[in-house]
């Protein structure tokens, strides 16, 4: 079993993340990382190939991007909710939008935090290391 040490001193076992961003440079870097703190990660660029991935990988947190074209993060995360498989992964919405309403839109479509780029890693993964209920 995969653990990663956590801030608090403790140590919590690896999620499943599934990390979805239309940039691929952004998405490779924080999958390497996050990887690198003991987690398992599935990358997809795109909404359609993110919800194609959720039922086959079953993640434990999804972690999307909001301004995608085609498909946005919004819709994504409002699919992710309708779907039995996924309905209680952790859902954490990571964009360079940052306003209060930006903040509302993500809270109403689901998701669970709020994340602005760029996200410090320790508040990203206390978030990650947090148990579910």
């Amino acid at each position: 079993m995969n653990t990663t040490a956590v801030a608090s001193g403790g140590e919590a076992r690896g999620r499943r993340v599934l990390l979805v961003d239309d940039s691929v440079d952004a998405a490779l870097a924080l999958s390497m990382l996050l990887e690198a703190l003991g987690h398992e990660v599935r990358t997809e660029h795109d909404g359609p190939r993110a919800l194609a991935s959720i039922d086959e990988f079953n993640p434990d947190v999804i972690v999307l991007d909001i301004g995608m074209p085609g498909m946005s993060g919004l819709e994504v995360a409002r699919e992710v909710r309708k779907r039995d498989a996924s309905r209680h992964a952790l859902l954490l919405a990571l964009t360079g939008w940052g306003g209060d309403a930006d903040r509302q839109q993500t809270l109403d479509a689901g998701f669970d935090h709020h994340l602005t780029k760029p996200v410090s890693i320790a508040d990203l993964e206390a978030l990650l290391a947090a148990p579910r209920a």
